[in-house]
């Protein structure tokens, strides 16, 4: 299979620059990237890719037995990682695809030399000691929801994700995105998304690692942050001043400067 063409992948930026891998979260696509890439392009090469079911990735090469577990979008990432020979990448995931990150630096430690996580949560759902911001009545609902009406559900849910209610336009380009999304496809990487536990999985983590939280985050709170930060040996915490789900498009001055910062720490 043409793993190019599968995930359709993208590389820009400078191609003589370490890379960068640049992984969008649950209903999103590459496109989502569009502001980040002007400030890396310069010193980096920056590769693009969309998950299977996202985006303009190869639907028919969607297999919902491979991605009901995180691990199997993590596969896609080492093989994109592969299919370009990259090694030493620095990823960045946001949300959801931070701790498919993970997963993948644990699984091909030669292709992946750091991760940023923006707004990551390694679980949603609160436990015993931990706040991950959801009870389980309420991920149930949100699936149902989602299940039954994926088109309502994405109008009601991303402008709730994306916060800043003063910058609609925000909500409304993360609206289309969800419903650009196949809904069966969708619900997939929903489950797999909500109902995921990486806890343990952030203590496997020995590469430099920064961890990007904003002020008010719905989907991913402070206390989050924190534990993420605590979990991962020698990590970098840094508070953006932004708030909502998705930094890199509401705050992406800010989100750029800390990513910046951090690679040039790495050199």
């Amino acid at each position: 299979m043409d793993i190019r063409r599968r995930n359709n992948i993208t590389v820009t930026g400078n191609p003589a620059g370490p890379a960068v891998v640049l992984a969008h979260g649950f209903g999103c696509d590459q496109n989502m990237w569009r502001l980040t890439v002007p400030a890396l392009a310069d010193t980096h090469r920056v590769v693009l890719f969309d998950y299977v079911g996202a985006g303009r990735s190869d639907l028919s090469a969607f297999q919902e037995e491979r991605y009901s577990s995180l691990d199997g979008y993590a596969q896609d990432v080492v093989e994109v990682c592969e299919a370009l020979d990259l090694t030493d990448a620095v990823f960045v995931g946001h949300s959801v695809s931070a701790m498919i990150g993970v997963l993948a630096a644990r699984r091909a430690p030669e292709r992946i030399g750091a991760l940023v996580m923006v707004a990551p949560s390694p679980r949603y759902i609160d436990d015993v000691g931990y706040h991950g911001g959801f009870g389980r009545e309420d991920i149930d609902e949100l699936l149902a929801s989602l299940e039954a009406n994926y088109l309502g559900w994405s109008a009601a849910m991303a402008p709730m994700i994306m916060g800043n209610p003063e910058r609609p336009e925000l909500g409304e380009e993360l609206t289309a995105s969800f419903c650009a999304t196949d809904p069966a496809m969708a619900l997939v990487f929903a489950r797999t998304t909500f109902l995921s536990d990486s806890r343990d999985d952030l203590k496997t983590v020995d590469v430099p690692t920064l961890v990007l939280e904003c002020t008010q985050d719905v989907i991913a709170p402070r206390a989050v942050g924190a534990f993420v930060h605590a979990t991962v040996p020698g990590s970098k915490l840094v508070t953006l001043d932004a708030t909502g789900h998705c930094p890199h498009m509401s705050a992406p001055e800010a989100t750029n400067e800390a990513i910046a910062e951090f690679l040039a720490d790495l050199r």
